[in-house]
């Protein structure tokens, strides 16, 4: 789950495979929930200028959102995901060991994956100069 960042909405995915938004003060949900993974949603985030949502799924897809709307954004883009500070680029993680950087604006991949890990990536973060990138693995290293 995550917050927006004006703290008025957090977002959630779920077991059923959909992702919902909801009103931060009241607790009610707000719109229609968001769909289109065939497994649960492991990981969701907003765009730092809370206008995206980022999810990622079992399913080895990354999704980004109009938050607005709740309208899907490009094609599927992999399982755990993270915003740089900018909002110009998003970090993946996924089953398949490697760890990879996208054009949050495109949903095209920018460079490269990143390998090293023998088991799935199991989470990933940007330095909050945006400059570098951590990630986890079932491997258990970072």
């Amino acid at each position: 789950m995550s917050y927006s960042p004006n703290g008025c909405y957090i977002v959630t995915g779920s077991d059923d495979e959909t992702i919902r938004i909801w009103d931060a003060e009241t607790g009610d949900a707000v719109g229609k929930p968001l769909e289109g993974y065939t497994r649960s949603v492991t990981s969701v985030a907003y765009s730092p200028d809370g206008q995206f949502i980022v999810s990622g799924s079992y399913d080895e897809t990354i999704r980004i959102w109009n938050a607005e709307t709740g309208n899907a954004v490009g094609k599927p883009l992999v399982t755990v995901v993270a915003y740089s500070p900018d909002g110009q680029f998003i970090v993946s993680g996924s089953d398949d060991e490697t760890t990879r950087i996208w054009n949050a604006g495109t949903g095209d991949a920018v460079g490269r994956p990143l390998e090293g890990h023998t088991g799935s990536v199991t989470s990933v973060a940007y330095s909050p100069d945006g400059r570098h990138i951590v990630s986890g693995s079932s491997d258990n290293t970072i």
